[in-house]
């Protein structure tokens, strides 16, 4: 059987590489949204302090190779082209370059793992924008592989972190005890409108399920491993960059752990389970936002690396496209949800901009943590 896809083509968010770059690239990321100027000056100074470079270029660079090298591996080698949405090199040039090489039916790989208008939608329209500009549309086809929220090689990193996070705490601070510890998943805040119509019709509001069922499923593995519970942890938010009169999902990192009880509590545990990188969002919100604060108030501070290109991470993306070159048999997936759709259905994911919606605010106590906790199925062997 000839494979069904000539070529893949990594969809990346892309970012900045020299200063002059930095407030284009924001523009370009915030069109159409009403984002004051002064809040991109002021998000501007993030990349700045890193001399204006976002690390996510490198990142995806490291993710290419590895995909590349994984695919060789796996007795499949594929072309694999590279295109961002945000800054160059643009999905445009990735499917130009795919086409002079003689290539006319392209699997795309985005570096986004939910459901909502930002992480998938977003991304479809952006390759169908990108087809039309550059003419290809009447000739090539392109394809996206599913979302991999669940997928067990996505899983694995975060408990392989979350374990060595609890070590290296527990090393630092003496006596530490497992319910000490509070661990904050933290996820990319969206508008509450974006939430609430996330997912097909039929189910709308999935992303913040999603993201707490792969809490969950983090959580569940390590017990099951080595038997190590931690009782306190919650779903939280970051990255916010919408209008201040727009609800936003809440709680804040930072409001989260101004939050914490520091009588019961002695360290914080941040897992990004929303990235696949270490971009920008993560190493300024996280590992200098919110490691101050959580200095500020007395607690240990630790947070847990993104997969990147983990072995385990780039096999499930082989995987995937395995399945839809039709090498490899079945679908994959960990937990309540299925493997999610390889063609989403339509109107999935169309963001509701109209209205004035309530805010939401997650919580998640300990009691409801190991929800789900007999259905986690993740095999020795991906976690190792």
């Amino acid at each position: 059987m000839s494979d069904r896809y000539d070529a893949i083509v990594l969809i990346s968010f892309g970012g900045p590489r020299v200063p002059d770059d930095v407030m284009p690239f924001l523009r370009n990321v915030t069109k159409g949204r009403g984002i004051p100027e002064e809040r991109l000056a002021e998000v501007a100074e993030h990349y700045l302090h890193f001399d204006g470079a976002s690390p996510i270029n490198e990142q995806t660079e490291d993710l290419y190779e590895a995909l590349v090298q994984g695919l060789a591996n796996s007795g499949h080698p594929m072309p694999v082209y590279a295109g961002n949405r945000n800054w160059t090199p643009f999905i445009a040039d990735a499917f130009v370059r795919a086409h002079a090489d003689g290539h006319r039916r392209l699997l795309a790989v985005v570096t986004s793992p939910y459901a909502c208008y930002s992480s998938c939608r977003q991304y479809l329209e952006d390759i169908e924008r990108a087809l039309a500009e550059t003419r290809l549309d009447s000739v090539l086809a392109v394809d996206k592989v599913r979302q991999f929220f669940n997928h067990p090689g996505f899983i694995a990193p975060w408990v392989r972190g979350l374990e060595e996070a609890v070590v290296s705490l527990r090393e630092e601070v003496e006596d530490l005890k497992a319910e000490q510890i509070e661990v904050l998943f933290c996820a990319h805040s969206l508008p509450v409108g974006y939430e609430s119509s996330s997912g097909p019709k039929d189910g709308r509001g999935v992303y913040v399920a999603q993201h707490l069922e792969v809490a969950r499923l983090v959580l569940a593995e390590m017990a099951q491993r080595g038997g190590l519970e931690l009782p306190n942890w919650q779903l939280v938010f970051q990255s916010r960059s919408g209008p201040p009169q727009m609800p936003w999902l809440v709680p804040d990192v930072n409001d989260a752990i101004a939050e914490i009880d520091t009588s019961s509590r002695k360290a914080v545990i941040t897992v990004p389970i929303s990235f696949l990188s270490d971009n920008m969002e993560v190493i300024w919100d996280l590992d200098n936002e919110a490691a101050a604060t959580s200095r500020d108030l007395g607690f240990a501070f630790r947070r847990v690396p993104t997969p990147g290109t983990a072995p385990v991470f780039i096999s499930a993306l082989v995987e995937m496209i395995g399945e839809r070159q039709g090498w490899v048999e079945g679908r994959c997936s960990v937990g309540k949800f299925d493997a999610w759709f390889d063609a989403c259905p339509p109107g999935c994911c169309t963001p509701e901009r109209t209205g004035s919606p309530r805010i939401v605010r997650v919580r998640t106590s300990g009691e409801e943590s190991m929800t789900g906790a007999s259905r986690v199925s993740v095999s020795r062997e991906a976690m190792n």
